[in-house]
């Protein structure tokens, strides 16, 4: 299927400025949105006449820094709120950010932002860790995660309703209470949690190792996970990578989200898109801090040996080791279908790059790559 470049480039446009989701937002952000919107960012203003180039380097490019400030501060306005709801409920609570906005792949300017409540009365631990073995863990309860946890997404969607009246609280999902418009100058995800001490963080006492159980109200049941753990080596991972990691999984995240407005399917999770390229060859990734379009090269190149070697895609696990990456046969077929559209790209890329490569009528991808390796874009005059 055809890929129209204008087209992507200006959905790529839209999604960062945030004017695809001003339905969502208060009067008073939309009106700061639009205003913002006026004017190019500095990646529209390189590659002229070459727009596959333009577009992936914008798609690599983090959103601008105040609209992920907005993000942060809107869910930290949602947690004063709540937090003072709670106490008078008599709760105490503490909260967190998680998933791709405090890690910064995020890629749209008006992103839902994560935010877990804690309830900081109760916490789960494994029996096999050192504070356990020690004794520290000496007040015994009979409740359960489940009743904990219904009891404050109850208590947290009554106050979230009386707190932000002209807001939109949607509670039809199992795991998050998501709150949008009214006041809000962003979406923000309420997650009812609570803290369960691995094994690992009872040696280490590092937030980092400390896992996190929600509640999944549809069931209901408790999930465990490691959102900090996760977030900790995507970005030490990036940082040996000179930031070509989170550049390769934004790439990802965008292709992904322009191919599905184009009607291809493409099942494959943000987070599992993270935790794939953090597999990544962090050498040939740390080159696109002077050829930016190695970042691609490295991109293609290891969605291609995946979709040819499934044998090493399913050994892949999630960065915090906690499961297989490809634990569903459809997002084995997503990748797949990710590494296609990639492919795509590198090549036509590939062929701005070098007049020879724009004459061939079989290009290889062994020859794109190579192209995109050694390929300098000028910034922004």
């Amino acid at each position: 299927m055809a890929r129209d470049i204008n087209k992507r480039l200006n959905q790529l446009s839209v999604r960062r400025r945030g004017t695809d989701r001003l339905g969502r937002l208060a009067e008073d952000a939309q009106r700061v949105i639009i205003a913002k919107s006026i004017g190019d960012e500095v990646w529209q203003k390189r590659a002229t006449g070459q727009p596959y180039t333009r577009y992936a380097l914008g798609a690599m490019q983090a959103v601008d820094e105040q609209y992920t400030r907005i993000s942060v501060e809107t869910a930290e306005r949602v947690g004063n709120q709540l937090n003072d709801g709670l106490i008078s409920a008599g709760l105490s609570v503490l909260f967190r950010l998680q998933g791709s906005v405090p890690l910064d792949v995020h890629i749209r300017g008006v992103s839902d932002v994560d935010l877990l409540s804690l309830d900081a009365s109760f916490l789960t631990y494994r029996t096999e860790g050192a504070l356990s073995r020690s004794g520290f863990y000496t007040s015994p309860t009979s409740r359960t995660s489940v009743q904990v946890l219904s009891k404050l997404r109850s208590e947290a969607e009554k106050i979230l309703r009386a707190r932000f009246p002209a807001a939109d609280v949607d509670t039809s999902g199992g795991k998050a209470i998501g709150i949008s418009g009214g006041s809000l100058a962003r979406p923000v995800d309420v997650v009812p949690s609570h803290w369960h001490d691995t094994i690992d963080y009872q040696t280490s006492l590092l937030e980092r190792d400390r896992g996190v159980t929600i509640l999944n109200n549809k069931v209901p049941e408790t999930i465990d996970n490691l959102p900090f753990l996760h977030i900790h080596r995507v970005h030490t991972r990036d940082q040996l990578a000179s930031g070509g990691l989170k550049k390769a999984i934004r790439l990802c995240k965008n292709v992904k989200n322009d191919a599905i407005e184009e009607g291809r399917k493409i099942v494959f999770p943000s987070f599992d898109i993270a935790a794939t390229m953090y597999h990544a060859d962090i050498p040939a990734l740390s080159t696109g801090s002077f050829y930016e379009l190695a970042v691609l090269a490295e991109t293609q190149r290891f969605l291609d040996e995946l979709y040819h070697n499934s044998s090493k895609a399913m050994a892949l696990r999630t960065p915090d080791g906690s499961r297989q990456i490809f634990d569903t046969a459809e997002k084995y077929e997503g990748l797949k279908a990710l590494s296609i559209e990639m492919d795509d790209l590198a090549k036509e890329v590939a062929k701005e790059q070098d007049f020879k490569l724009r004459q061939t009528s079989e290009l290889s991808l062994h020859d794109s790559r190579q192209t995109l390796l050694k390929a300098f874009v000028a910034p922004a005059s």
